[in-house]
Parts: structure tokens; C-alpha cells; sequence
């Protein structure tokens, strides 16, 4: 449910899909995120206690109970909307009530930090070429663990398995520096057919807010 809002209604809706693409340019934009209810209604916790099994068993558990409501929605493999959304793995960002978006709306790409990685740009690649996306939205957030990690990591891992890794940790200390430089990696990829439709944001986790990011640095007085 939408609490409060800076926004703007776009202006180019000459189709439905092309009306919801497209992010207005308000620089923050409230949504409120509902308690979600870890217990199962018919559960007390000491019934928990008493179940057996992994957190996987569960859930497929729950799949198996999912499964019997399940009605296919006959749906195109190609977003509504026609967007890809880049945001970090973080489990306490729920990007579609961020966003207020729906199933089959969107392509969501996360990662750890949400930052723009040679695999980002394939999976964008995929999503623009073969699924029809044109718009890309990267979305990094407040209290982000990569804010407290450095490339030293690489090597302790080093260290303890007897093998460098082959990838970069991508760690950062300025979140909107990082999400400039994640929309310059994807401006200036080859590989998309669209990048003029680029934004990005950091998401605020104590209040919902998103806030958009100039991608030019501005110059300081």
C-alpha cells in the first residue's frame, strides 16, 4: 500500500506496459512493508519446537501445500513492464512490495551488494535480447554488508582454502558512488541494446524509502 509519495503520474502512456516502465523522477518514494507473520496461524511455537527435518524440508513442505492452491496464471515468459531490476540479496528487501509490483511485472537480478557484475551483464543481456526488457533499475541499500567488507577477503579465503578466488569481492564505502558506477558498467556494456533508460537507487531499510542517485557527481560549492 502506497503511505505517501512524491511522484509524479509519467506522461507517456501510449501503452499500458510503456506507462508502468518507467520510475518517475521523485527523488524518494515511501511504501509501506507489512509485518509478515513467521508463524503458521494453525502453529503455536511449541508445535515448532517439535518439528523434524531442514529449513529445505520445509520448504518443500510449504511448496507441497503451495502446489495444491497453484493455478497457472498462463503467463508470457517476457516482464509487463518490460524492466529489469538489479538489487542486492539482502533478506529484508522484499522488492516487489518495494516497488509495488506484481508477479510476471518484472526480472529481478540480485546479487550481493547489487552491484553490476560481468554475470549481471549477461543476465541483463538475456533480459533485453531474448525477454524484451528496456528499462534497468539498480536498487543498492542502506546497512549493506558489503559496506563493511574489503577485497582482503579474497585473500583470507586464500588462506584457509589454499586457492584464490577468481572473482572480485565488488566491495564499497559509498553507496551512491557504488550505484554510479554500477550505472556506468551498464551504459557503457556492448552487449544491451538499451541504456538510456538506466536509473538507480539506495534503499533506506528503517524507513522504505528509496532515493534516486544523480549519476553525475555534483560539483561541490
Amino acid at each position: 500500500m502506497w503511505i505517501a509519495s512524491q511522484t509524479a503520474v509519467p506522461t507517456d502512456s501510449s501503452s499500458p506496459s510503456e506507462g508502468r516502465s518507467h520510475l518517475s523522477r521523485s527523488t524518494v518514494i515511501l511504501m509501506s512493508t507489512p509485518q509478515r507473520n513467521t508463524q503458521p496461524p494453525s502453529e503455536s511455537p511449541a508445535d515448532d519446537q517439535h518439528r523434524t527435518g531442514t529449513v529445505t524440508d520445509r520448504l518443500v513442505e510449504a511448496n507441497a501445500h503451495y502446489s495444491e492452491q497453484f493455478t497457472d496464471p498462463g503467463m508470457d515468459a517476457r516482464p509487463v513492464l518490460n524492466v529489469a531490476v538489479v538489487a542486492c540479496m539482502d533478506a529484508r528487501i522484499d522488492l516487489h512490495e518495494v516497488l509495488g509490483l506484481e508477479l510476471g511485472d518484472c526480472h529481478t537480478i540480485r546479487n550481493a551488494g547489487g552491484v553490476v557484475t560481468d554475470d549481471i551483464i549477461r543476465s541483463l543481456t538475456i533480459s533485453q535480447r531474448a525477454l524484451g526488457t528496456r528499462t534497468v533499475v539498480l536498487i543498492h541499500h542502506t546497512g549493506c554488508g558489503m559496506l563493511s567488507l574489503t577485497e582482503d577477503f579474497r585473500h583470507e579465503l586464500e588462506l584457509e582454502v589454499g586457492q584464490r578466488p577468481s572473482w572480485a569481492v565488488e566491495a564499497f564505502q559509498d553507496l551512491d558512488q557504488d550505484v554510479r558506477q554500477s550505472m556506468q558498467r551498464v551504459r557503457t556494456s556492448p552487449f544491451l541494446l538499451h541504456t538510456d533508460d538506466v536509473r538507480g537507487f539506495v534503499f533506506d531499510v528503517k524507513t522504505g524509502l528509496l532515493r534516486e542517485i544523480d549519476p553525475e557527481i555534483a560539483p561541490e560549492p
